[in-house]
């Protein structure tokens, strides 16, 4: 498994081995040993499954104070997918990055505890699958929102479709994480 760092601590994009021929492909998207020889989390206790059309933006979702690690992959579609440092005593926070994850390039990204995560689709559908380091709690789910001008995340669509829930949420600036 092929590891790139971004440039926020902890937030990396994996790359798997695939082996494919006339029939196919498999790869591997998932080792312990391996997460662990890597120095990622390596004990997964929930996984995730949404499906979204065109358009649709989830998030910028995080649970606190119990921080949830996320491994997130696309099994249908593509979409783009984010990572917000929340982290008030860190250097990069307020940061973010954006990758895009599809089925074609079977990449993953691994979306450490500290950070808010949202990703938008930007093909026709998307099933995005992904590996929680902790359990949800809906006690400590909270999010920002996906448009903070202080964050000023650049979305690859316009007018995306948001949940009143997500559009509900509260800057950046307003959230108080010790």
């Amino acid at each position: 498994m092929k590891v790139e760092k971004t440039k926020l601590p902890g937030v990396v994009v994996l790359s798997p081995k695939v082996h494919g021929d006339e029939r196919g492909f498999f790869m591997e998207t998932f080792n312990q040993a391996t997460f662990a020889n890597l120095g990622l989390p390596d004990e997964f206790v929930q996984d995730n499954h949404s499906r979204s059309s065109y358009g649709v933006l989830r998030g910028l979702h995080f649970q606190y104070p119990q921080w949830q690690g996320k491994l997130v992959r696309v099994l249908n579609g593509e979409i783009f997918d984010v990572a917000v440092d929340v982290r008030a005593d860190s250097p990069t926070f307020g940061q973010w990055v954006g990758v895009t994850l599809s089925a074609d390039n079977k990449q993953q990204l691994y979306v450490p505890s500290g950070y808010a995560h949202g990703f938008c689709v930007t093909s026709e559908l998307a099933d995005v699958v992904y590996k929680c380091t902790s359990l949800y709690k809906p006690e400590d789910d909270t999010g920002i929102r996906w448009d903070d001008p202080d964050v000023n995340i650049s979305w690859p669509i316009e007018n995306p479709t948001v949940s009143e829930k997500d559009q509900g949420a509260g800057r950046l600036r307003d959230i108080h994480i010790q």
